[in-house]
């Protein structure tokens, strides 16, 4: 709970809790927790399985019955931390729904896939620095907190785990639906300059590099070099 960074004032959402180990793990350090679970049996189980271990710890918990990328709002007081063991292969869009949705949220903790959490903490300019890496910033400041290995899960998985943290941060101005439409357009020709990558979303190269240089960017620089700021500045 250290690292969740997260104390007794604290509303946390979790998505898939499955049995139910981190649930009580984080019932006991927190004012209460919404746990969102798309199985209807283990939604049914895990009010059971709090009832049988941490009875005194019952009323703190409301269940979800939901798909987490359906999601609009959770019952309740609003929420203030997302800590999770996010299932890897909806992880990201996940993450990104609930910044979306729940924007009381203001910091979290989730488990995803090493190279997923590698991506969403990458820095402008690295490898792994892709449309995770830049949605996530228009949100959040994002960081690694660890590494989880797989022989800590029993059976172990074929993958090994990391810790991603988040905290809210101010969003930049422009329009969040159109800023992540050039986002998608750059990192879709990756290996192209913006003023190629960009010319279908702008309407011609020359007009993409016009809307590049108006915002102050190099027309012959990638998408991967760009911060989330200077694509907002893009449709601003």
């Amino acid at each position: 709970m250290r690292t969740a960074g997260v104390d007794t004032s604290d509303v946390v959402v979790e998505v898939g809790p499955g049995l139910g180990s981190l649930t009580l793990g984080l019932l006991p350090e927190v004012a209460s927790v919404v746990a969102v679970e798309i199985d209807p049996r283990l939604a049914a189980q895990l009010p059971l399985t709090v009832a049988e271990r941490a009875p005194e710890l019952a009323d703190r918990l409301t269940v979800v019955e939901q798909d987490a990328l359906t999601l609009s709002a959770v019952p309740g007081p609003d929420p203030t931390a997302f800590v999770a063991n996010l299932p890897y292969n909806v992880a990201v869009p996940v993450l990104l729904r609930l910044l979306e949705k729940l924007p009381s949220l203001r910091t979290g903790l989730v488990m995803v896939q090493a190279e997923v959490a590698d991506r969403l903490a990458a820095p402008p300019g690295s490898r792994t620095y892709g449309v995770p890496s830049v949605k996530a910033a228009w949100y959040a400041e994002v960081t690694k907190a660890g590494s989880v290995g797989r022989n800590v899960f029993w059976p172990a998985p074929n993958v090994d785990s990391g810790l991603v943290a988040f905290r809210r941060r101010e969003p930049p101005a422009g329009d969040r639906e159109a800023v992540f439409a050039v986002i998608d357009a750059a990192f879709a020709q990756r290996r192209k300059t913006l003023r190629a990558a960009l010319a279908g979303w702008a309407g011609s190269a020359p007009a993409a590099e016009a809307r590049l240089r108006a915002a102050g960017i190099d027309p012959s620089a990638r998408g991967e070099t760009l911060t989330v700021d200077e694509f907002a500045r893009l449709v601003v």
